[in-house]
């Protein structure tokens, strides 16, 4: 399984970066982590085909996580002539806000008639779904967003990869992350605590219970961007290749 940061930046562009879109190929169908409002310039900069992705998952409804959905499908329907159907699996309330997002960016858009099928499928905490040939269990976080927020914990070509999403400190991080392959983890701060968000001091301080293989902090401000990850972290880069 390969995974592309196509974005790691937090919702103010801080460091220049992307907002938060993850893809992930090479385990079956190709799939997104999260679809923030410059993910399409991401992926046209990294040489990523949206023609390729079959699944979009997304953690929460905030525009640095999912705006750059509309763009998305737009660009199947108006430049790259998409033709197979995609998945979009999110939290309650996911079809109502891309709806409304649609109408807001591009009025008449969330009802055009389109060669190919957008598929919305609405994931709840505690039960595992399958995704576009993908299995995804979500768990509850705390980040307010309109609608329940979630980590994944995704299992395809047998790897675990997990994410955090955004959230301060719950004690379902454990789970969500326990001896993952791979767990991308938001580090917003250093130290300093900000609600809502979690701080790399926090969870290091849990790490002996997580266990996961490797950790690749993401979502950092410029104070956590600076920090020196003295081999304790992979501190994500816009572009950067991982392989699981």
């Amino acid at each position: 399984m390969r995974l592309q940061i196509l974005g790691c930046g937090d919702a103010f562009g801080s460091g220049g970066r992307f907002n938060t879109c993850f893809h992930v190929s090479g385990a079956g169908p190709g799939f997104l982590i999260d679809c923030g409002a410059s993910s399409l310039i991401a992926m046209r900069r990294f040489g990523v085909d949206p023609n390729g992705i079959d699944a979009v998952l997304l953690t929460h409804l905030h525009g640095d996580h999912f705006g750059g959905l509309p763009w998305l499908i737009l660009d199947g329907q108006l430049v790259s002539r998409r033709t197979k159907p995609l998945v979009i699996a999110g939290p309650v309330g996911t079809g109502a806000r891309l709806s409304a997002a649609m109408e807001a960016l591009f009025p008449g858009s969330s009802t055009a008639e389109r060669a190919f099928t957008v598929e919305v499928v609405e994931i709840e905490a505690g039960r595992r779904s399958e995704v576009g040939g993908v299995a995804v269990t979500p768990f509850s976080v705390r980040h307010p967003s309109g609608a329940p927020s979630h980590g994944l914990r995704i299992e395809a070509g047998g790897k675990v990869l997990s994410y955090t999403g955004d959230t301060e400190w719950v004690e379902d991080l454990i789970p969500l992350g326990r001896e993952a392959d791979l767990l991308i983890a938001e580090g917003y701060t250093v130290e300093r605590p900000v609600r809502f968000h979690l701080s790399w001091a926090t969870l290091a301080a849990r790490l002996p219970e997580i266990r996961p293989k490797r950790l690749v902090l993401t979502h950092m401000s410029p104070e956590m961007i600076a920090n020196d990850p003295a081999g304790r972290y992979i501190a994500a880069e816009d572009g950067m290749v991982l392989a699981i």
